[in-house]
């Protein structure tokens, strides 16, 4: 990890959303595989936390952004407990942003847009695949692959019912930087009556 100059309250906006664009856009993309690649935590009623990889598709001030099946185990979490967490690592850049907030549905126009954008065997996998559901073998998956082909075969797919996107509200954000001698800074926002209020933790 590199380490980098300690930052000062005046290093950063007022605004949360204005500075997660400002590291976002800033992030060294050179060598991340999928550089939209973030964590989503989430937990289900009775507390069981789980954790794993999402494509941020947008951003902007109202939320965050991205897309899944409404029967996979991430929204089934969200469906009993709105409450989640994303998580951006830059290991390259010595940075992590944390972001926590409740979960709502896009709109399904939104939703419509973004499945249209998709190429169109990733489309036909949206039906094909019946996620987080148990499955006999792989085979049982390709032949569903194969089956939504050749139902689709020459025409465009249309979006599958239970498929659409997810936005997080945030109402608190955590910009982590690496300080030398673990002396790390750590700005959060948090909302309070609509506003944001600007905090550093020690590390």
């Amino acid at each position: 990890m590199t380490e980098t100059e300690a930052l000062s309250e005046a290093d950063f906006e007022s605004n949360p959303f204005d500075q997660f664009n400002k590291w976002y856009t800033a992030r060294d993309t050179t060598s991340i595989a999928i550089p939209g690649s973030v964590s989503l935590g989430t937990a289900s009623s009775d507390g069981r936390v789980s954790i794993r990889t999402v494509l941020l598709k947008g951003y902007d001030d109202m939320g965050f952004v991205f897309f899944t099946n409404y029967k996979s185990r991430k929204s089934s979490d969200i469906l009993t407990n709105p409450m989640a967490a994303l998580l951006f690592y830059w290991p390259e850049s010595g940075r992590q942003i944390r972001i926590e907030g409740r979960v709502k549905k896009t709109s399904e126009e939104e939703s419509e847009k973004y499945f249209a954008s998709r190429p169109w065997e990733s489309q036909v996998s949206a039906w094909a695949s019946e996620q987080s559901s148990v499955i006999p073998h792989r085979k049982h998956l390709d032949l569903s692959f194969e089956y939504f082909k050749s139902q689709f075969a020459g025409q465009s797919v249309d979006k599958p019912p239970w498929w659409g996107g997810l936005r997080l509200l945030p109402d608190w954000f955590e910009f982590w930087q690496d300080g030398g001698f673990r002396l790390h800074d750590r700005i959060i926002y948090r909302k309070e009556n609509e506003a944001w209020i600007k905090e550093r933790l020690a590390p």
